[in-house]
């Protein structure tokens, strides 16, 4: 199961990503609930907790608002908005599945999103995920934390790395001939890079509205 919940997690990032990506590019005919049917379409004969899935994907589209209201003063000198895309939608569902109890460890949900940000995001993009992510999770234990800023260590609110990553998903996230617009990067292409020399998004990896 748990290797089918990380390709659960691949095809909710997909879907939302796609979401992300066509309402930028004013996309009135987008219609969520017919791309998340097709994702799951395509992996039917390995996924099998689709609801799983759904519950994902509708509560993170649902409550988006509110995400970004909590993830903001994780990391303020980021606007959620000027995130790489990537990065902001693993954050969403990372921040979804830890503030709403629906029996998974936060451990292992940091350690999830933090395996999607190693597979489809910069090459920093970890560092920061696991950062943003360790915040809030200490920060619901009513720890006191420092958010993450320009020239902090990320992982200086990161979590322990408790969770074998799993790693034996192929391809699980390969795009269809007629989705080009998420091909490159959900399928491992890279989004816009992030700064070598530093552990967060740079000036460069921030998405243009």
């Amino acid at each position: 199961m748990a290797s089918n919940r990380h390709l659960g997690r691949i095809i909710a990032l997909q879907t939302l990503y796609e979401q992300d990506f066509r309402r930028s590019s004013h996309d009135i005919g987008f219609d969520l609930q017919a791309v998340l049917k097709r994702n799951i379409a395509r992996y039917e004969a390995t996924v099998d907790d689709t609801d799983f899935i759904k519950q994902l994907v509708e509560g993170v589209a649902d409550s988006e608002k509110e995400l970004d209201a909590i993830l903001q003063p994780l990391a303020p000198e980021w606007p959620i908005g000027e995130i790489a895309r990537m990065d902001r939608v693993i954050l969403r569902i990372g921040a979804y599945e830890l503030t709403n109890d629906h029996g998974v460890p936060p451990t292992v949900v940091i350690n999830e999103a933090v395996e999607l940000a190693k597979a489809f995001g910069s090459e920093n993009s970890s560092k920061f995920i696991n950062g943003v992510l360790g915040t809030l999770l200490r920060k619901q234990n009513g720890e006191t934390v420092l958010p993450v800023t320009i020239g902090s260590d990320a992982s200086q609110n990161a979590t322990d790395d408790t969770t074998v990553p799993i790693t034996d998903i192929t391809d699980a996230a390969d795009a269809d001939n007629d989705n080009d617009e998420v091909h490159d990067t959900v399928t491992g292409g890279t989004p816009k890079g992030a700064n070598a020399d530093s552990q967060q998004p740079s000036e460069e990896s921030k998405d243009t509205p």
